[in-house]
């Protein structure tokens, strides 16, 4: 006996929710990087420190604020593109 594909009930797996989880992390995550990121390197330098245990220069604390604020503002670029891109696309059924 085969059931037909309108009258099968599809079970809901973690898949759905995880799922859900990792386009929230992907808003999320650049986003609280440059909410917290500090703007003297100074601070760069001192929580690098506080985190790891290992010493930085100034310049290299400046080189990372930059890089970390130029990669937090490219992911969100990206995610926000890929939202109005996906949002747009007629969906198959």
């Amino acid at each position: 006996m085969t059931v037909h594909s309108c009258c099968a009930t599809r079970t809901t797996s973690g898949r759905g929710r995880l799922r859900r989880c990792f386009a929230i992390a992907e808003w999320l995550v650049p986003g609280a990087i440059l909410a917290l990121l500090p703007k003297c390197p100074a601070c760069v330098a001192a929580y690098v420190a506080l985190g790891t245990g290992l010493s930085i220069s100034m310049s290299s604390a400046s080189l990372l604020r930059v890089s970390l604020a130029i990669l937090s503002l490219s992911a969100l670029a990206f995610v926000a593109t890929q939202t109005i891109l996906q949002t747009r696309k007629p969906r198959r059924n």
